[in-house]
C-alpha cells in the first residue's frame, strides 16, 4: 500500500513541478526572486504545520499584515507555496511512522475523495454555521481527551489500523472532513482528535493528515499557476523554506513522547476550536456592519470562487460565438 501512495504521489508530484516549471518560464509573475523573509516565512509555517498546527492562517495573516501579496493572490501563492512542502511531509511521515496499510490507504482515500467529490455539496453550506458547529465539537472532544489523559476514561490506546466498524466510521467521518477543507475548515486538528478518541496511537495522524492533503495540494497548486493567480517570488520563497521547516518538525515528532504528544494534540484542537468561534464572530460582526450578505449565507473558499470565475469567463467567451458574433 505504502509503495502505492509513494508511486501516485510521485507522478503527481511531477506533474505539478513540470507545470510550474513550464508556466513560469513563459509567464513569469513578479516579484521572481523570493526574498529573505519569504523564506523565513516558509520555514516557520511548515514548521508549524507539519506538526498538525496548520500554516495557511499564518501565512495569510502575514501576507495581510506586512502586504507582502496583493489579497487576490493569497489563496493561489498559498497553495502553489506549500504544494510540494505537503508531499515532503507525506513522504517523510509514511517513511517514519507505522500504519497499518490499509487503514492509512482507506483514510488517505476518503480524504482526498471528500476534498474533491465533496466540494460540490459542501460549497454552498453556510460557513460560519460550520465553524461554529465544529469549534463547539472540538472544545467537547478536547475536554474528552483531558479526561482521558487523566485516567478517568479509557481510550488513547497504541493502535496502528482500524478494522470494520471503526475503520467504517472512521472513513466516513474523514471523507467529510476532507469535503469541509474546500470551506477553508481546518482538516488537521480534528483528524488528529478523531484518530485520538478511535484509540490509536497519536503518532498514526501525522502520515494519515500529510499523505491526504499531500494529494490535494499539488491538484490545487496546477490551477492556480495555469490560471497566473499567485506570485512566483513569494511561492519560491515558502517552498524553500519549507525544507529545513518540515525535517525539523519530523524529527520532534517521531522522538517526542506519546504521552507528550497526546497533550500536544490536545493543545491544538483547543486553540483551533477557539480560532473557529473567533472567526464565527468575526464574520457576523462584518457581515452586520456591511448590511449586505447574511451571516448565515454560504461562504465558498477562494478556490472554488476562482474555478467560478474560470466558468464565467468561458461563459461569456462562447455566448456571442453563439449567437452569430464574430470573436476577435
Amino acid at each position: 500500500m505504502k509503495a502505492t501512495i509513494y508511486i501516485v504521489l510521485g507522478i503527481l508530484t511531477a506533474i505539478f513541478a513540470v507545470v510550474w516549471f513550464v508556466e513560469a518560464r513563459r509567464h513569469p509573475i513578479a516579484p521572481v526572486k523570493p526574498a529573505a523573509r519569504d523564506v523565513a516565512l516558509g520555514l516557520v509555517t511548515n514548521f508549524l504545520d507539519a506538526l498538525g498546527i496548520g500554516c495557511f492562517a499564518t501565512i495569510s495573516a502575514c501576507y495581510k499584515f506586512w502586504h507582502m501579496v496583493p489579497d487576490e493572490m493569497i489563496p493561489g501563492t498559498m497553495n502553489v507555496g506549500v504544494a510540494l512542502a505537503a508531499v515532503a511531509e507525506a513522504y517523510i511521515f509514511l517513511a517514519v511512522i507505522a500504519v497499518e496499510p490499509l487503514t492509512l490507504g482507506g483514510l488517505i482515500a476518503a480524504a482526498a475523495l471528500g476534498a474533491w467529490l465533496g466540494a460540490g455539496i459542501v460549497a454552498h453550506w453556510p460557513r460560519r454555521k460550520i465553524q461554529l458547529g465544529m469549534g463547539a465539537v472540538l472544545l467537547v472532544t478536547a475536554a474528552f481527551g483531558i479526561v482521558r489523559q487523566l485516567g478517568m476514561l479509557p481510550g488513547g490506546g497504541d493502535l496502528l489500523g482500524l478494522s470494520g466498524i471503526k475503520l467504517a466510521i472512521a472513513a466516513l467521518l474523514i471523507f467529510v472532513l476532507g469535503a469541509l477543507t474546500t470551506l477553508g475548515i481546518g482538516f488537521f486538528a480534528p483528524c488528529m482528535m478523531l484518530i485520538f478518541l478511535l484509540g490509536m496511537n497519536a503518532k498514526t495522524a501525522f502520515p494519515i493528515m500529510m499523505g491526504s492533503m499531500a494529494f490535494v495540494g499539488p491538484v490545487a497548486g496546477i490551477q492556480f499557476v495555469r490560471g497566473a493567480r499567485y506570485q512566483l517570488g513569494p511561492a519560491l520563497g515558502l517552498t524553500i523554506g519549507a525544507i529545513p521547516g518540515v525535517l525539523i518538525a519530523a524529527y520532534l515528532v517521531k522522538e517526542i513522547p506519546l504521552g507528550l504528544l497526546r497533550w500536544l494534540v490536545i493543545a491544538i484542537v483547543t486553540c483551533t476550536a477557539l480560532l473557529m468561534l473567533r472567526s464565527a464572530a468575526k464574520e457576523k460582526s462584518s457581515a452586520q456592519r456591511n448590511g449586505g450578505d447574511r451571516p448565515d449565507e454560504p461562504t465558498v473558499n477562494p478556490r472554488l470562487r476562482y474555478h467560478a470565475e474560470i466558468a464565467g469567463r468561458e461563459e461569456s467567451r462562447i455566448a456571442p460565438a453563439a449567437n452569430g458574433i464574430e470573436l476577435n
